[in-house]
């Protein structure tokens, strides 16, 4: 007769204080790695101009923090409305793909007859994305250039959010749609009512998605935008930060600049600060929605 082990797995044991304390010591080095660059950021954006030339260009502290960078940033120019163009295409691009997703999926999900070849249609451009001279051409043959259509239609969706959202829909009781069904109530009533109501953690992970994918996407806007005013913010912070490019007053707005290194950290965070502040409040709809679909009962 096999005798029963009453010993615990190796898992469940309390590490030792050695192992503790290594393990302590590579989370503190991770979170250093991390928060100082962003530490330099923040300081070089806030600190004065003579602190940062005597610096040699970038701060570990602000000794006097000023403003003096975001309000040059925010009082006009090619920034500023770099700033305005993302706020734009994120938003207006967000509510386009959700909406787009949202009711693709919702009608992939319920037997109908057109669900599966137009399921399979999506599917394919997993596996089979369209080339970069095709997907131009089409923009041109729309009379998309130069036009911030241009940045929007072509990312309104994503075959992979909408397959996160067609398993989630297909995993709601059939018992819910069919009892609406039987009171009258048409597929459209059956959406907003039943099916969005419940879906409020899926939904906000794959809005955060698009979100985070409008908002930082650069490539399409130097492929299709050659209009300069009508660059999103990503574009302006690798011209003028990444490749080292300087800005000039005339384009700011002003008659005299600040250190071109506070100019181009005040950038990093404009363009990092919102995307930061809209996480905390989707974060308790994250893990529940990144895994939507991979279980089933």
């Amino acid at each position: 007769m096999a005798r029963h082990s009453t010993e615990r797995p190796v898992w469940k044991e309390k590490p030792s204080p050695f192992y503790q304390s290594i393990k302590g010591i590579v989370i503190v080095g991770i979170s250093l790695t991390i928060l100082i660059p962003l530490l330099v950021v923040v300081s070089t954006s806030l600190a004065d101009d003579r602190q940062v030339i005597e610096a040699g260009g970038y701060v570990l502290w602000p000794t006097s923090p000023t403003l003096k960078s975001y309000q040059i940033l925010f009082g006009g120019g090619l920034v500023f409305r770099a700033i305005a163009v993302s706020i734009l295409v994120t938003l207006g691009g967000t509510a386009i793909a959700l909406f787009t997703t949202i009711t693709l999926a919702y009608a992939t999900s319920r037997p109908v007859l057109f669900g599966r070849p137009v399921l399979l249609m999506v599917l394919f451009t997993l596996l089979f994305a369209p080339g970069l001279i095709p997907m131009y051409l089409m923009v041109r043959q729309l009379g998309l250039l130069d036009s911030l259509w241009s940045l929007i239609l072509p990312g309104a969706l994503s075959a992979f959010n909408f397959v996160v959202m067609r398993s989630f829909f297909m995993n709601i009781p059939a018992e819910l749609i069919e009892s609406a069904r039987i009171d009258g109530a048409s597929d459209i009533t059956i959406l907003r009512r039943i099916v969005l109501p419940l879906s409020k953690a899926v939904v906000a992970v794959v809005g955060l998605f698009y979100a985070v994918g409008f908002w930082n996407a650069f490539f399409n806007a130097l492929l299709y935008i050659n209009d300069s005013e009508k660059w999103p913010i990503q574009v302006i912070l690798r011209t003028y930060v990444l490749q080292g490019t300087s800005l000039t007053a005339d384009q700011l707005g002003v008659q005299q600049l600040p250190p071109p290194q506070s100019l181009q950290m005040a950038i990093v965070m404009v363009a990092l600060v919102p995307i930061i502040c809209v996480y905390p409040f989707l974060q308790r709809h994250f893990t529940k929605g990144v895994i939507t679909g991979a279980i089933k009962g």
